[in-house]
C-alpha cells in the first residue's frame, strides 16, 4: 500500500514537471519568433472599368446611325404625307378657281343670251324701220307746209300716222335695248361727226368745202345698236379733200 502511494506521487510529480517544461519551452519559442501584426480583413475596393474614347465615339456613331435608320422610314412617310397635302391643296385651289371661272362664264353667257336674245328679230325689223324713213322722205316738203294743209289733209294724216307708228315701234325696241344712231347729226360742239370704222361703213368718199377729212357728209342708212353691240353699221359718205 505504501509503495503504491509513493509510485502515484512520483508519477504525479513527473507529469507536473513535464507540463512545466513544455510551457517553458513554448514561452521561449514565442519569444524567439517575430511578433506578427494582428490580422485585419481587407476592405473591398470598388471595381473600376476603363474604356477608350475611340470606342465611345464609335459606339455613339453606331447608335446615331441606328436612330437615323429607325427614323428614316418615319421621315420618308412624313415627307410623303406632306407632298400629298401640298398636291391636295393645289388641286383644291385649282378646282375652286375653275368653279369660279365656270360660274362667271355661265353668268356672262346667261346675260349675253338675255341681252341679245332678240338680235335676229331686231335685224329682221331693221328693213321695216328703214321703209318708214323712205316713206316719209318720199313726201315732198312743200306738200307738208301749212299752205297745203287743206288740200292735202289726207296726205298729212298719213304722214302723221307713219311717224306715230315709227315712234311707237322705236320706243318699244328701245325698251329691249335696241337704239338707232344717226351719223349725220352734229355733235354737241356743232361739228360733223368723224368716221369711226367700229360704227360706220363708208360707201363713198368725196370732196366737201368747209369740212375736214374724215367728216361724215352724208348718211345713206342709219345704224343700230343692241345693248351696246353694233348689229348694223351706218352707211355713210366720208369727206376726202386730198
Amino acid at each position: 500500500m505504501f509503495q503504491r502511494t509513493l509510485l502515484r506521487q512520483a508519477q504525479a510529480a513527473r507529469s507536473v514537471l513535464s507540463v512545466r517544461s513544455s510551457a517553458s519551452t513554448l514561452r521561449r519559442t514565442s519569444q524567439l519568433q517575430p511578433q506578427l501584426p494582428a490580422f485585419r480583413p481587407l476592405a473591398r475596393q470598388p471595381a473600376y472599368r476603363f474604356y477608350s474614347t475611340e470606342n465611345k465615339a464609335e459606339n455613339g456613331k453606331e447608335e446615331k446611325k441606328e436612330a437615323e435608320g429607325e427614323s428614316d422610314p418615319l421621315r420618308a412617310e412624313l415627307e410623303k404625307k406632306e407632298k400629298e397635302v401640298v398636291e391636295l391643296k393645289d388641286k383644291y385651289v385649282r378646282s375652286v378657281a375653275d368653279f369660279l371661272n365656270l360660274q362667271e362664264r355661265t353668268k356672262r353667257d346667261m346675260d349675253s343670251a338675255r341681252n341679245f336674245a332678240i338680235q335676229r328679230f331686231s335685224i329682221d325689223l331693221l328693213e321695216s324701220i328703214d321703209n318708214f324713213d323712205r316713206a316719209l322722205l318720199a313726201v315732198p316738203a312743200d306738200k307738208l307746209s301749212a299752205a297745203a294743209t287743206e288740200s292735202n289733209k289726207d296726205l298729212l294724216d298719213l304722214v302723221d300716222g307713219l311717224k306715230m307708228t315709227q315712234n311707237i315701234l322705236m320706243n318699244t325696241l328701245q325698251k329691249h335695248g335696241l337704239q338707232r344712231f344717226d351719223p349725220s347729226a352734229p355733235t354737241e360742239e356743232g361739228k360733223a361727226q368723224k368716221f369711226d370704222p367700229n360704227l360706220h361703213e363708208a360707201t363713198f368718199m368725196a370732196k366737201a368745202e368747209g369740212k375736214e377729212d374724215g367728216d361724215i357728209m352724208y348718211t345713206q342708212s342709219k345704224g343700230f345698236m343692241l345693248n351696246g353691240r353694233v348689229i348694223r353699221a351706218a352707211k355713210v359718205g366720208v369727206v376726202n379733200n386730198n
